[in-house]
């Protein structure tokens, strides 16, 4: 029968199928569909935004939606196989993407070109590396925005065909998600509008699972209501359930902010944040390259002194236009810190379009060109924004730039030739005065750490800071004595001999020379050890100054020559960050060497301690003292991104387990109940058992019988013929004086297992999930635990007045004598229990009714109270297991004293609880 219910089933299952295919998507349920799909997938594109920072953005996510939202509706529509979509996709992408992810390469910027076409395809592999190694925000750099809108349009085409298509299409909106997390991992080291996108996007989802939720209800509740006739829902419960849908959606909104707001209180979310171009080995070394500090005095040479190097406008005179930051110092070199160093000046970045400006200052605009000058050095001032090359070798050095915001240092791989010309934008931050130096406080950028001081350093520092008592006038102090003790000499042509070079023995050399004969080589680098020791973090800067006669309007442009070239230093404040200050004494005559005074060399070394008790306005910790280890090797993209991967999905997993652990828990105890009532040793258990799988598994569908309702009772509530056949089939065995066979306790379970799947039959995954999950058939059984005698004596209290029976033979009332004993022990699902004639020793047990007349009589007039649960069917000649623990009198009245008299008198000796 079971068998003949599950086919028909099917067949009506797979002929709605087949209606479902024939008919069209109604054009509403596809309009809101991929409206509120397209409006997540551009709140998810938005992450893109500080990746790109430009119209372009806007433009290739605008038609990568219209293009996937197009092929997913028509997919849908049509019925179309996953294949053809696919296709239609891929010959989208190659039609649009030139004009929109590639407008440089597009021919009169729409149509799509040989060049474009093979950048496209290219760029599809490689463009997600290069969008690692590259500063932000990029623009439409090259073929950079090719994962912005190949993203977009497979995410807008999975979402629609989901959505529209698929058996759950709330799953619709996980490709958004998806795309929200690219945007994040693709982008910058800091946040923007975290909160406003995420809780956007949220919405969003909500309100899409929301009206999806109340389509699908209401689809459902019109085909039951074409099934059967008669109206389901009315008006008013549908408002209800919108309204809880609505609710809960709020609560959940709530959750969300109310949660980011207390997090955001007790743990702030600090502005850096681990992302993949974190990780990724950038292609550019400074260490590859020699230290430009170690060519100083070549500028000074008879033939470049006064040769042009270059030409700028839009330069004050007095401007500092940088070559080099340097900040790693050996003991022989100052050089720029490499990539795996504690400071972040060996860290380059390539520049497509612009860079976030940092500071504040003059805006300058810079037009260079090159003549005398090479190299790999690019020249530029200040805070650069962004930059642009001309000439004819423009792309090739556009395409080799590299820059550290960090330090400020600009390299072209390409290299600089005579004839290159350049235009930037900058912030060109204000010169301090002594006055505002003397306010300052060391600031706390890490540094590569600084081995030993060459001789004659801090005994020199000792003696320039003199009484000052604070580290900004310490530091003043001993700008001044350099300045007013130092005379600069390079060492060509009839100026005194000066040795170049920078290391520690040149360095002691300058110390201890009367007077001191340097360059700006010496000093820079001597002024920086000293900050340091003051605790000023402190590097070195080559670079040009801008002559006398340059023009800041950018009119006219100045040749800079080689004489130009100098040296200086920044010290890292707390309060004003890095300034730039000149250590450099003033060019003027050179008194006559003096013999040099041997004790100045041999003084006893001591340390200066920088004073510490002007520091309080400033909460940064000293600069670590970290020891600069060999570069370890960087990891590979796929390796690094397979290693995040497999820590999101870790840590996705773990959070999942906590969450779904009590649902596990109950479908695993539901699993063992199961398992011990199959696998009882005795076959009466085994075949009560059964029953109460099959009561357990209909409380859990949703069927509510009666409080200790009897096996035809919950029969009836759940309907069929087969339930009502296995009810009077696990009655029959229950009762029956023989026990029951294993073969007929298999049997019973068998029928179990049928009526179990029949239950799940035409539900939805989500309410078979609801079933496994429940737990109203433990709370059911808690609540039947209730003893037959209790549930008498609760209700007793409420039943009307009883007649009394004539007295019988054998001095008790009742139709054998004596009294009428139930059992507490209630046998199987059932909340009766078999009973037992005592207290009449005369009395001749009755003799056991066949099933039929079992039937029969139970049909015609149930034993029992009337009303009373459990009671409405008795079954004579089955003697308990174990001795009750109470007594009642027939329909449930108390034996009184004299029954039990009468009893004691009649020989009557059996024990009674």
């Amino acid at each position: 029968m079971s068998t003949s219910m599950s086919t028909d089933v099917t067949a009506d299952a797979a002929a709605r199928a087949r209606s479902q295919r024939g008919r069209r998507l109604p054009v509403r349920f596809v309009l809101i569909a991929a409206l509120l799909l397209d409006l997540a997938v551009a709140i998810a594109a938005a992450g893109f935004w500080p990746i790109h920072r430009s119209g372009a953005l806007l433009v290739a996510v605008g038609i990568a939606l219209a293009a996937g939202t197009a092929i997913g509706v028509l997919g849908a529509y049509r019925r179309s196989p996953g294949w053809a979509v696919g296709a239609a996709t891929i010959v989208a992408y190659l039609l649009l993407g030139v004009p929109a992810a590639v407008p440089g390469a597009a021919a009169f910027g729409v149509l799509p070109t040989v060049r474009g076409l093979g950048d496209l395809v290219a760029g599809s592999a490689l463009s997600w590396k290069q969008l690692l190694t590259i500063s932000l925000p990029v623009g439409s750099y090259q073929t950079l925005l090719i994962p912005a809108f190949l993203s977009t349009l497979v995410v807008t085409v999975t979402a629609i065909s989901v959505g529209l298509r698929a058996r759950f299409g709330e799953l619709g909106a996980i490709p958004p998600i998806a795309l929200f997390l690219a945007g994040i991992l693709f982008g910058p080291t800091f946040a923007t509008w975290p909160l406003p996108i995420a809780l956007g996007l949220l919405a969003t989802l909500l309100v899409y699972l929301i009206w999806f939720r109340a389509r699908r209800r209401a689809a459902a509740l019109a085909h039951l209501a074409e099934q059967t006739g008669t109206r389901v829902e009315h008006g008013g419960d549908r408002r209800s359930a919108g309204l809880r849908s609505v609710i809960g959606a709020v609560v959940i909104l709530a959750l969300a902010v109310g949660g980011a707001v207390v997090a955001q209180t007790f743990a702030p979310v600090t502005r850096d944040r681990a992302v993949l171009r974190s990780t990724v080995e950038v292609p550019f070394d400074p260490n590859d390259y020699a230290s430009p500090l170690s060519s100083f005095r070549r500028y000074f040479q008879s033939d470049r002194a006064e040769a042009p190097m270059l030409t700028v406008s839009g330069l004050e005179a007095g401007e500092l236009l940088r070559i080099a930051t340097l900040d790693d110092y050996d003991g022989v070199v100052y050089s720029v810190g490499g990539a795996s160093g504690p400071s972040a000046s060996g860290t380059f970045s390539r520049v497509p379009y612009e860079i976030e400006p940092t500071g504040s200052g003059r805006q300058a605009n810079l037009s260079i060109t090159i003549d005398g000058y090479s190299g790999v050095w690019v020249p530029d001032a200040g805070s650069l924004e962004t930059i642009a090359f001309g000439g004819s070798r423009g792309p090739e050095l556009q395409d080799s730039f590299y820059y550290n915001a960090s330090s400020g240092t600009a390299a072209a791989t390409a290299q600089l030739e005579s004839g290159d010309s350049y235009t930037l934008d900058a912030l060109i931050p204000a010169r301090l005065d002594d006055a505002a130096l003397a306010q300052l406080v060391p600031g706390s950028a890490p540094l590569p750490p600084l081995g030993e001081l060459p001789d004659g350093v801090a005994d020199t520092l000792t003696e320039y800071v003199g009484g000052a008592d604070t580290p900004g006038a310490s530091l003043v102090a001993m700008i001044s004595a350099l300045k007013a003790n130092g005379y600069v000499s390079h060492g060509v042509g009839d100026e005194p001999f000066s040795r170049s070079g920078h290391s520690a023995d040149r360095i002691t050399e300058l110390l201890a020379s009367q007077p001191m004969l340097g360059d700006a080589e010496q000093y820079a680098v001597t002024a920086a050890l000293m900050a340091r020791s003051l605790g000023f973090p402190a590097r070195v800067v080559m670079g040009f100054i801008a002559p006398e006669g340059s023009d800041p309007t950018g009119s006219a442009a100045v040749d800079v020559t080689g004489s130009d070239l100098s040296a200086w230093i920044e010290v890292n404040t707390g309060g004003e960050g890095w300034v730039a200050i000149d250590p450099n004494p003033a060019v003027r005559e050179i008194p006559e060497q003096q013999a040099e005074d041997p004790t100045q060399i041999s003084r006893p070394q001591s340390v200066v301690q920088p004073p510490v008790e002007d520091r309080t306005d400033t909460d940064d910790p000293a600069p670590p003292d970290v020891t600069q280890g060999d570069p370890t090797e960087v990891e590979p993209l796929w390796l690094t991104i397979l290693l995040l991967a497999v820590r999101i999905i870790g840590v996705t997993a773990a959070v999942l387990g906590i969450l779904v652990a009590p649902f596990l828990g109950v479908i695993a105890a539901k699993w063992r109940r199961r398992r011990r009532r199959r696998q009882a040793e005795e076959p009466v258990l085994r075949v009560a058992g059964g029953w109460d799988e099959f009561a357990d598994t209909a409380i859990d569908y949703g069927y509510d019988p009666l409080p200790h309702a009897t096996r035809r009772e919950l029969a009836d509530v759940v309907g069929g013929p087969v339930p009502a056949a296995l009810a009077v089939d696990v009655d029959r065995v229950t009762f029956s004086p023989e026990p029951p066979s294993m073969e007929q306790a298999d049997r019973i379970w068998s029928v179990v297992g049928e009526l179990r799947g029949t239950l799940s039959e035409g539900r939805t995954r989500w309410e078979r999930l609801r079933a496994a999950i429940s737990l109203r058939s433990f709370a059911a059984r808690r609540r039947d635990r209730e003893s037959p005698e209790q549930v008498l004596a609760r209700l007793l209290p409420t039943l009307p007045s009883l007649p009394t029976l004539p007295s019988l033979p054998g001095g008790s009332r009742g139709d054998a004598g004596g009294v009428l004993r139930v059992s507490a022990e209630p046998v199987g699902r059932s909340s009766f229990a078999p009973v037992e004639r005592v207290g009449a020793p005369d009395a001749s047990p009755m003799p056991p009714l066949s099933s039929d007349e079992v039937q029969e009589t139970s049909a015609e007039r149930p034993l029992g109270a009337p009303g009373i649960p459990g009671t409405d069917r008795i079954e004579p000649g089955i003697e308990p297991e174990n001795e009750p623990e109470n007594e009642v009198g027939v329909y449930g009245e108390p034996a009184d004293a004299d029954d039990r008299a009468g009893d004691r008198a009649d020989g009557n000796t059996e024990e009674r609880s």
